[in-house]
C-alpha cells in the first residue's frame, strides 16, 4: 500500500489530514508512527520554505529505512495566522509566539488584548497553509491554501486547536472552533492546500 508520511506529531492535525486524504486509499502515518523522531529547525522566511525544510528533513531520515521506497511520499505543512492590522503577525511564528510551550489560549488572549478597541472591519485576518511533498526520488511539489476571516472579541468554541477559537468566519457566523469537523475539513486552509495536492499525489500513486 502506498504510504503518506506527514511530518507532524500533532494528533488534531493528523485527524484532519486523514479525513481529507481518506479517498487516496493510502496508509497515512505521522512522522513518529513512521519511526522518525526529529527536532526540525524551521528557519525559512515563508510558510512554503518551512514546509519544504520539514518534508526534506523527514524524507532524509526515512531514506535509510526499509519502508521509504518509491511507494512513499513525505508531506509537511507550515501554517499560521496573519492579522492584517498587526502587520501580518504572528505569521510564520504562529506556533512560537510567546514561546512554543505557551498554551494557545494564552497566545489568543494576548492578541485579543492587543486588538482591544479595533473595529471589526480592521480585524481582518487569514489562516495560511503551505504543503510540501517530497518523494523518494527527491522531487518536490508545493501548494498553498488560505481562508479569510477576522479576529473575534473572545474565545469561542472547543472543536478546534491553535487559534481557531478567535478566528471568526462572518459567512458562517461562528469561529473556526465552532465548526463541525466535517465543515472545517471542507473549508479550512489545510483542506484547500491538500485538495490542490491530491491530483499530484494521485498521479504519482498511479505510476
Amino acid at each position: 500500500m502506498y504510504k503518506i508520511v506527514f511530518a507532524t506529531s500533532n494528533q488534531g492535525k493528523m485527524r484532519e489530514i486523514r479525513a481529507i486524504l481518506q479517498d487516496t486509499e493510502a496508509e497515512i502515518l505521522s512522522m513518529k508512527e513512521a519511526g522518525v523522531f526529529l527536532e526540525i529547525e524551521e528557519n525559512g522566511t515563508t510558510f512554503t520554505e518551512n514546509a519544504i525544510i520539514k518534508a526534506q528533513a523527514v524524507a532524509q531520515a526515512l531514506s535509510g529505512k526499509e519502508g521509504f521506497q518509491a511507494d512513499c511520499v513525505v508531506l509537511a505543512d507550515d501554517s499560521g495566522l496573519e492579522i492584517d492590522c498587526l502587520g501580518g503577525e504572528p505569521g510564520i511564528y504562529s506556533a512560537r509566539y510567546l514561546g512554543e510551550e505557551t498554551p494557545f489560549d494564552r497566545k489568543s488572549q494576548d492578541f485579543l488584548r492587543r486588538l482591544e478597541g479595533v473595529a471589526d472591519d480592521k480585524r481582518t485576518a487569514r489562516f495560511v497553509c503551505a504543503i510540501a511533498a517530497v518523494w523518494s526520488d527527491g522531487g518536490v511539489y508545493t501548494t498553498l491554501g488560505t481562508i479569510e476571516g477576522r479576529i473575534g472579541h473572545e474565545l469561542k468554541g472547543d472543536n478546534g486547536f491553535g487559534y481557531d477559537p478567535i478566528f471568526y468566519l462572518p459567512e458562517y457566523g461562528c469561529t473556526a472552533a465552532e465548526l463541525s469537523d466535517e465543515e472545517k475539513n471542507r473549508i479550512s486552509h489545510r483542506s484547500r492546500a491538500l485538495e490542490q495536492m491530491k491530483p499530484e499525489l494521485m498521479k504519482r500513486m498511479s505510476r
